[in-house]
């Protein structure tokens, strides 16, 4: 009888633990959509910015042996302008709707606008104002939490940001490596 008991108390632990996790998961779910959507928005906006326009950082005070500490470093990925971008970035999240995965009903964001005016196909994206103010909300929180961080991945050239970023330094999706590259 004793066994039965225990037995019971521990499913009944276990499914309250999955309740709490899935209802957990859609807060989860808005964090991780918007710092993947704020990569892919702050990687657009570096692209849009001319690789060869170079601007000076350093001191310019003159060192007792008559020379300075200034280098350059390619505009778009100077500390300048990516704080800069941080300050619009999240703008841009008006312009994602919702997806839902029907298989593990988690929720992604996906472009709902396109950059070039071409035609987006919105068949599988609901689009509700709550979801893009939670998204702005969210990203807006993430540059303000991890301004550092962004500020190290996008200075220098790094690859699959979204996975390093978000997953990895960051814990917001902890199911982003298994997340398809292009979903965003």
């Amino acid at each position: 009888m004793r066994d039965a008991a225990v037995l019971l108390t521990s499913r009944v632990v276990v499914c309250l633990l999955l309740s709490v996790s899935q209802a957990a998961r859609p807060g989860h779910d808005i964090r991780c959509g918007a710092c993947r959507a704020l990569v892919d928005e702050m990687e657009w906006a570096i692209s849009q910015i001319d690789p060869r326009k170079m601007i000076q950082t350093g001191s310019f005070r003159i060192n007792p042996d008559g020379s300075q500490d200034i280098r350059e470093v390619p505009l778009a990925r100077s500390e300048g302008n990516l704080l800069e971008l941080m300050e619009t970035v999240c703008e841009s999240m008006a312009d994602y709707g919702e997806s839902t995965d029907p298989s593990t009903n988690r929720k992604s964001y996906i472009r709902i606008k396109s950059r070039s005016g071409e035609a987006v196909d919105l068949s599988e994206a609901a689009l509700d104002s709550r979801v893009t103010a939670s998204l702005k909300f969210a990203c807006e929180t993430i540059v303000e939490q991890q301004e550092d961080e962004v500020i190290e991945f996008f200075g220098h050239e790094t690859e699959n940001v979204k996975d390093k970023l978000c997953s990895k330094r960051t814990d917001l999706c902890d199911h982003a490596l298994t997340m398809a590259h292009d979903e965003l």
